[in-house]
C-alpha cells in the first residue's frame, strides 16, 4: 500500500478530528505521514468485532503488513484502533513522545474490552509494542479520568528557570552538539534507538569553571516522582540487570537519571544533575508539586545519589548554585553502598558481555574468535581517548565511505595510532599492536558496504553501546577482569589448552600479590602473563602503597609514572592473549611498556624488552599462575624465574600435584637456592566453570637456601568463606558466606607473622612442620588427625546401623499380606477425583541462596528438595519457613509421584518443588498417606524424561479414593492408616 499524505499536521497536545482524515477504503483510515519517518494508521470499524479470525485478518492486513513495508530502519509505526466509534467521540489525543518511540495506541471506548484484549495478544505475538490511552474527554463523556497536570508542572518549572535568568532549553531545542548527540545515540526510555528528549535542560558553571549539565523531566501525576528499589536506589534495572523501561518511562527522576547516563556514556561530562518534578491538583484545584534532585557521576557508577527534595528550583540560580555544588561534593557513599553498587554493576557487566558475544556470534557472520577479541580491543582503544591529546572516536565519525584514506578501517586505525603515540608506547610494541589489529580491522569482508554501512561500523557501534558506559565512567578491575574472562572464552582454545588459559580470579590475584610482599618499590614480573590480571593487581597494590606513604604531590606523580613504566614486566606466548594483556594494562593505567610477546622459557634473558633493552629487570617479586600442562605442572617457570632473581619473594598458584611428586626434581633444585615459606591448600572449585583441579599456593623467599630445620606454614584454605556456582542465569556466582574477606586477610598475616595471628582459622587448619629439602614431594602437608574414636563417632555409627535395620524391617513388613486389612480394602467403594480439584498446586516459595547459606548443622526447619529419599528433606535450616505444613510436596522434575511426601511442619521450599495445599479442611497425615499412595499408583510408568510429572500433569492426574454416599470417606482413611502403622510396627525387633 502506498502512503497517503494528508494536510493535518500532528503535533504534541493536538486534537485530531476524524472528519479531516480521508478514507482509503470503507471503515479504515490508512496511512498518514505525521512527521519524517513516522506513519500512523487509524483503524476504525473494521475491528469492531470479537471474532478472533476477523481480528487476525484485520491486524495481519493493516498492521503487520504495513510494518513489513516500512523499508527504512528509521521508520516508526503507530497504530490507533478505535472501536465502537460514535459521533460524539470525534477527537482523541496521543502523546508525542510515545509516538516517537514507536508504540501502538489502543483507545479503549466503553465497549469492546475483549476486542482490545484479543488485539493486544495478537500484536504481542508478532513482536509489536502496544499501549492503552484514554480517549480525550468530550462534553458527552461521563467516565471520570485523572487528568495529567504535566503542562501545568512544565509551565511552573520553566517559569522559575526564566525568573532566575537561566538559559534553559526545552524538549526540542539544542543545548550543545555533544549533549544533543549523546541523547540521540543512547537507547530511548522505551528501549528504542535514540530520541531522548528531557523536558528541560541547561548547562551551568560553578566558580571553579566546571560545567554541570542539568537534565529535568516532568510528570503530571501525584505518585510518579521516583521509583526506588528495596535498597533505596533508583530502580532503573530489572532483576535480570536489563533496563527497566517501565520505570524509566513512568517516573520523573528515573527518566532524568536515564538521560544523565546517556551523557556519562557518550560525552566528556562526568558530573550531572538529574531532576524530576511532578505534581497534581488537589480538590480545590490548586497545583501541588514535588521535586527530586539526584547527583549522577562516575563515582556513584551512574546510579545516582539523592541530593534532596526541594520546593522549587532556586538552588540552580546564580546566587545559590555554588553552595549547591559544595553540597553535592560532600555526598559520600558508604562502603556498604559502594559494595552494593559494585555488585550490581558486575551483574550488568556480565549481562552486557554475554549479550555482546551472543549478538556478534548470531548476527555477524565470518568473524572468528580472534577477530572478536581484536575488534573489542580496537574499539575500546579508539574510543577511550586521552584528555587534551586524543579525542575519543565517535560512532558518527564512521561514514562507511569508500574514499581512500577515509574508510571506516582507516578512521579507526588512525585513532588507534594517535592513542598509542600519545601514550609514548615504544615503537616496536606500537608497531606490533598496529599490525595485529590491522589484520582484522582492514580485512576486506568486514569493510564491504551493505545497506549503507560496513560490518566493521556495525560491530564497532555495538561494542561501544554495550560496553562504553563501563569503561567511560571509570575503569576498575571488576570491569576489566570480567571483560577479559569473557574474551578468553571467545578465543576457542582446544581442549588440551583449556587448563593452560584459566584466568586467576581477582581476589586470588590480590592474595598472591600480598603474599609476595609487593610494595611501591617492588619490581614485579609474571612469566605466564595471560591477560595481565596478576600484573594489574600488583600495579594497584604498588600505587596504593605509594599514595599512602608519599606526601609530595610531585614525588608521587613521578613514582606513579615509574611504577607503570619500569617496575612491571610480563611475558605471554600466545599472540591473541598477549593483545588482551596489552589492552588490560592500557585500560588500567599505562603499565604496558614491558609486556613481551615471547616464550619466557626459551626466549627471555631477564632484560627489559623495550627502552633500556641491555638492562636486566631487577625483579624483587614474582607472581604466577602457570600453564599446568608444562613440565612439573608449571614449576619449570618457577625454577627459571627464581634463579634469575637476587632477592625478594614469590607467590604462585599451581596444581597441587606439583608439590607431591609431579615436579620433584624442579622442587629439590629450587630449594638449593630459595626457601619455601608456606603451602596453602586452596578450594577445589576456585576455577569453577573453567577447570576442576586442586591447587595450592606456594610462597618463597628468594635467594636463601632452604634449611632442613626451616618451619613451613601449611594452611588448609579449602573453606575460604566464598560459595561458588557456575549457573549461567545466576545473579551472582560468587558469594561471601563465611567471612571471606577477613579470612583472606588472615592468611596473609599467618604467612607473614605465624601462629600468633590465628583468629578465624582452627588449629586443624594451620600447621607448622619441616620438609626435607632433598625430597621435593612433601610440600602438601596437613595437620595430623587424631585417629582415636570419640563417643560421638560411636553414636553416629550405631545410629546409621539402627536406621538401616529399622528401615529394612519396615519395608519387608509392608510387603507382607494381611487378611483382615485386605478384606477391608475389598469392601471399599472407590471414586475418581482430579488432583487439581482437591489441591491448589503451586511452586513452593524458596530462598534465592546457595544450599550452604540455607543449611545449618543445628537447624530445625526442614529444607525440602527433589530427593526421592528422607521424605524429600535435604537438611535443616535456621531460616524462617516460607511454606505452610500439613500439606504435600512433589518434585516436578521426576517421572511420577515417587517424590511426593506429606510435610507435617512448616518448611523451606526449593526450585522445582510443587506445593499441594488442600482445598478441603479435613486433612492430616492419614489422609495424605492415602492420597500419595493413590498418586503413585496412578502415575507409575506413565511419565518419562520427555514427559515429566509437572504441575500441569499433577492438576490433570485422576486418582481413586474411598467414597461413601458419593463423597470422599475421610473417616475411613483416618481409621485405616493407623491400623496399617500399628501392624507394621508391632513386630519391631527392639
Amino acid at each position: 500500500m502506498e502512503i497517503e499524505n494528508i494536510k493535518t499536521t500532528i503535533t504534541n497536545n493536538s486534537n485530531f478530528s476524524l472528519s479531516t482524515l480521508s478514507k482509503k477504503e470503507e471503515g479504515v483510515f490508512i496511512y498518514s505521514s505525521i512527521k519524517e519517518n513516522t506513519f500512523i494508521c487509524l483503524g476504525v470499524n473494521k475491528i469492531n468485532t470479537d471474532n478472533d479470525n476477523e481480528i487476525e485478518e484485520f491486524l495481519t492486513k493493516y498492521v503487520h503488513g504495513l510494518d513489513k513495508k516500512l523499508s527504512n530502519k528509521k521508520d516508526k509505526l503507530i497504530i490507533v484502533i478505535l472501536k465502537n466509534v460514535e459521533d460524539n467521540y470525534d477527537e482523541f489525543y496521543i502523546n508525542q513522545k510515545d509516538i516517537d518511540n514507536g508504540y501502538i495506541y489502543f483507545n479503549n471506548y466503553k465497549k469492546g474490552e475483549s476486542t482490545l484484549k484479543n488485539a493486544n495478544e495478537y500484536l504481542k505475538n508478532i513482536g509489536i509494542k502496544t499501549i492503552e490511552k484514554a480517549v480525550k474527554k468530550t462534553k458527552t463523556s461521563k467516565k471520570k479520568t485523572i487528568q495529567s497536570v504535566e503542562p501545568n508542572i512544565a509551565d511552573l518549572a520553566n517559569g522559575w528557570l526564566k525568573s532566575y535568568g537561566l538559559d534553559y532549553k526545552l524538549e526540542q531545542e539544542s543545548l550543545n552538539s555533544e549533549i544533543d548527540k549523546a541523547l540521540n545515540d543512547y537507547y530511548s526510555k522505551n528501549g528504542g534507538a535514540g530520541g531522548n528528549r528531557p523536558d528541560a535542560k541547561l548547562l551551568l558553571q560553578d566558580k571553579a569553571l566546571n560545567f554541570y549539565p542539568i537534565l529535568i523531566e516532568y510528570k503530571g501525576y501525584k505518585d510518579k516522582l521516583v521509583k526506588l528499589s528495596a535498597d533505596e536506589q533508583v530502580e532503573n534495572k530489572t532483576a535480570k540487570n536489563e533496563p527497566n523501561f517501565t520505570n524509566i518511562n513512568s517516573y520523573a527522576v528515573n527518566g532524568a537519571i536515564h538521560y544523565a547516563n546517556a551523557l556519562l556514556h557518550h560525552t566528556s561530562y562526568t558530573d550531572i544533575i538529574a531532576i524530576g518534578m511532578t505534581g497534581y491538583k488537589d480538590e480545590s484545584g490548586k497545583i501541588n508539586n514535588s521535586i527530586g534532585v539526584y547527583y549522577v557521576s562516575k563515582s556513584n557508577f551512574g546510579v545516582g545519589q539523592k541530593v534532596g527534595e526541594f520546593d522549587d528550583l532556586s538552588f540552580l540560580g546564580s546566587s545559590n548554585f555554588d553552595s549547591f555544588v559544595e553540597k553535592i561534593k560532600t555526598l559520600n557513599l558508604s562502603q556498604k553502598e559502594i559494595e552494593s553498587l559494585k555488585e550490581k554493576r558486575e551483574k550488568e557487566i556480565d549481562t552486557s558481555l554475554a549479550r555482546l558475544n551472543n549478538d556478534i556470534y548470531r548476527d555477524e557472520k565470518g568473524l572468528g574468535e580472534n577477530d572478536r577479541v581484536y575488534l573489542v580491543a580496537a574499539s575500546i582503544i579508539a574510543t577511550i581517548g586521552i584528555p587534551g591529546k586524543v579525542s575519543p572516536l565517535e560512532k558518527s565519525e564512521l561514514k562507511s565511505s569508500t574514499e581512500k584514506g577515509n574508510t571506516d578501517a582507516d578512521i579507526i586505525m588512525r585513532k588507534i595510532k594517535a592513542f598509542l603515540e600519545a601514550k609514548d608506547i615504544p615503537v616496536e610494541k606500537k608497531n606490533l599492536i598496529v599490525r595485529t589489529l590491522e589484520n582484522t580491522i582492514t580485512a576486506e569482508n568486514i569493510n564491504k558496504i551493505k545497506d549503507g554501512e560496513t560490518q566493521l561500523k556495525r560491530v564497532f557501534c555495538k561494542i561501544v553501546d554495550d560496553l562504553g558506559i563501563y569503561y567511560k565512567i571509570g575503569l576498575t578491575t571488576d570491569f576489566t577482569g570480567k571483560l577479559f574472562n569473557e574474551m578468553y572464552s571467545w578465543l576457542g582454545f582446544s581442549q588440551d589448552k583449556l587448563n593452560d588459559v584459566v584466568l586467576t580470579p581477582s581476589y586470588v590475584s590480590s592474595l598472591l600479590v600480598k603474599l609476595a610482599r609487593v610494595n611501591k618499590d617492588s619490581y614485579v614480573w609474571d612469566f605466564a602473563t595471560g591477560s595481565a590480571g596478576l600484573l594489574v593487581a600488583a600495579m594497584n597494590e604498588m600505587l596504593y602503597d605509594a599514595r599512602n606513604t608519599i606526601d609530595s604531590p610531585e614525588e608521587l606523580l613521578q613514582k606513579e609514572l615509574k611504577i607503570k613504566a619500569e617496575q612491571l614486566l610480563g611475558i605471554e606466548l600466545l599472540s591473541s592473549v598477549y593483545m588482551l594483556a596489552i589492552l588490560n594494562m592500557i585500560l588500567m593505567g599505562d603499565g604496558s611498556s614491558n609486556i613481551l610477546n615471547k616464550d619466557s622459557l626459551s626466549d627471555f634473558d631477564g632484560k627489559y624488552g623495550f627502552g633500556e633493552t641491555d638492562k636486566h629487570f631487577p625483579a624483587t617479586a614474582f607472581v604466577l599462575n602457570p600453564p599446568y600442562s608444562a613440565d612439573g605442572n608449571g614449576m619449570n617457570f618457577v625454577h627459571k624465574a627464581l634463579n634469575m632473581m637476587d632477592k625478594g619473594y614469590a607467590a604462585i598458584i599451581i596444581q597441587n600435584s606439583a608439590g607431591s611428586g609431579k615436579a620433584k626434581e624442579y622442587n629439590k633444585d629450587i630449594l638449593k637456592k630459595h626457601t619455601l615459606i608456606a603451602s596453602i591448600k586452596m578450594p577445589v572449585d576456585i576455577f569453577i566453570g573453567k577447570a576442576s583441579v586442586q591447587t595450592n599456593i606456594y610462597v618463597f623467599k628468594v635467594g636463601e637456601k632452604h634449611h632442613k630445620d626451616e618451619m613451613v606454614k601449611f594452611i588448609d584454605f579449602s573453606n575460604d568463606g566464598y560459595s561458588r556456582s557456575n549457573r549461567k542465569k545466576a545473579s551472582n556466582n560468587l558469594k561471601d558466606t563465611g567471612n571471606a574477606k577477613e579470612k583472606y586477610e588472615e592468611v596473609v598475616k599467618l604467612v607473614r607473622f605465624g601462629k600468633s595471628q590465628l583468629k578465624l582459622f582452627s588449629e586443624q587448619e594451620y600447621y607448622e612442620n619441616r620438609i626435607d629439602p632433598n625430597n621435593g614431594a612433601d610440600w602438601n602437608q596437613s595437620a595430623p588427625i587424631d585417629t582415636k574414636p570419640t563417643l560421638i563417632d560411636f553414636k553416629e555409627t550405631l545410629s546409621d546401623y539402627l536406621a538401616w535395620k529399622i528401615s529394612t524391617f519396615i519395608k519387608q513388613k509392608g510387603k507382607e499380606p494381611s487378611d483382615s486389612l485386605n478384606k477391608r480394602i475389598c469392601d471399599i467403594e472407590w471414586g475418581e477425583f482430579k488432583l487439581g480439584e482437591l489441591f491448589e498446586i503451586k511452586p513452593t516459595k524458596y530462598y534465592k541462596l546457595s544450599n550452604e547459606e540455607i543449611l545449618s548443622n543445628n537447624g530445625i526447619v526442614p529444607l525440602i528438595s527433589n530427593s526421592s529419599t528422607d521424605n524429600g528433606v535435604m537438611g535443616f535450616s535456621n531460616l524462617q519457613p516460607n511454606n505452610k505444613g500439613n500439606s504435600i510436596t512433589c518434585s516436578d522434575t521426576t517421572l511420577g509421584a515417587e517424590t511426593m511426601y506429606y510435610q507435617e511442619k512448616d518448611f523451606i521450599g526449593y526450585s522445582h518443588i510443587q506445593h499441594l495445599v488442600p482445598k478441603f479442611e479435613r486433612f492430616n497425615k492419614a489422609i495424605a498417606s492415602v492420597i500419595i499412595s493413590a498418586c503413585r499408583v496412578a502415575t507409575s510408568k506413565k511419565y518419562n524424561y520427555g514427559n515429566k510429572f509437572n504441575r500441569e500433569a499433577m492438576n490433570k492426574t485422576v486418582i481413586n479414593l474411598p467414597i461413601k454416599n458419593g463423597e470422599i470417606d475421610f473417616e475411613f482413611m483416618e481409621n485405616f492408616i493407623p491400623q496399617i502403622e500399628k501392624e507394621i510396627m508391632k513386630d519391631l525387633p527392639f
